[in-house]
């Protein structure tokens, strides 16, 4: 099987995978973090911004795998502490419609490059 790989142009990666990869009609996403912006801001303790700069990043991969929110069906998000629910599940909302994807959120010890908030997402094209 060869792989279908996308990359967002504005997004680094913290090691050796692909921002996102295609099998059959499904599109699977690498973990995104606030830290994987090219910026690479420091936004420790404020949950709200790191979600934003998940998503952004995660967009940007959907939208160069010629995607929209629309397509996602499964979501995870990862976070290193649980007090902080409420105010990413504020951002998270902005981004999706009714009916929103499937979710699992999980409480990790920690993530990478000191982000407090993890995002990985599946998607699946449209036949």
């Amino acid at each position: 099987m060869v792989r279908k790989t996308y990359s967002a142009k504005n997004v680094t990666a913290s090691g050796p995978y692909s921002h996102a990869v295609e099998a059959d009609d499904f599109i699977f996403f690498s973990g995104q973090t606030a830290m994987n912006a090219e910026t690479g801001e420091n936004l420790q303790g404020n949950i709200a911004e790191q979600t934003k700069h998940c998503f952004t990043n995660l967009f940007e991969v959907l939208e160069a795998a010629n995607l929209t929110h629309d397509d996602v069906v499964k979501v995870n998000v990862y976070l290193t502490d649980m007090n902080n629910f409420s105010s990413m599940n504020e951002v998270y909302k902005t981004y999706f419609n009714d009916p929103y994807p499937a979710r699992t959120c999980v409480a990790v010890l920690a993530l990478p490059l000191g982000a407090e908030v993890e995002i990985e997402m599946i998607a699946k094209r449209k036949a």
